[in-house]
């Protein structure tokens, strides 16, 4: 495991955020499980700001969903898990249960 701090503070590698994410985190918002300190049109302002780009689902993305194995039943996890193998990018997750997975995750 490696630190994440690397690859968003090289110039050289560009982060991504996984459209997924930002749904999971709408709907924490809309069931109050999440406050957030922004509202999604400052988030959006933000990552555009900090270059990040937000990664669509794609239909690889979907195929490789599909041919994951059950170690990880979180929906949203293994879109995150499908679109790093899809696209062969690391993954920043404290989830140990990635692990599973043949992806490299990082994490402090």
């Amino acid at each position: 495991m490696t630190r994440p701090r690397r690859f968003i503070d090289s110039p050289q590698d560009q982060v991504f955020l996984s459209i997924a994410s930002l749904w999971e985190i709408a709907i924490k918002v809309g069931v109050n499980k999440l406050e957030l300190n922004r509202s999604m049109d400052e988030l959006e302002v933000l990552l555009g700001r900090l270059n990040i780009t937000v990664l669509t689902i794609s239909f690889d993305d979907i195929k490789q969903y599909l041919k994951l194995p059950l170690h990880h039943r979180d929906p949203f996890d293994r879109m995150l898990i499908a679109q790093a193998i899809a696209r062969a990018l690391p993954l920043v997750s404290a989830d140990a249960a990635f692990d599973a997975y043949p992806i490299q995750r990082s994490w402090v």
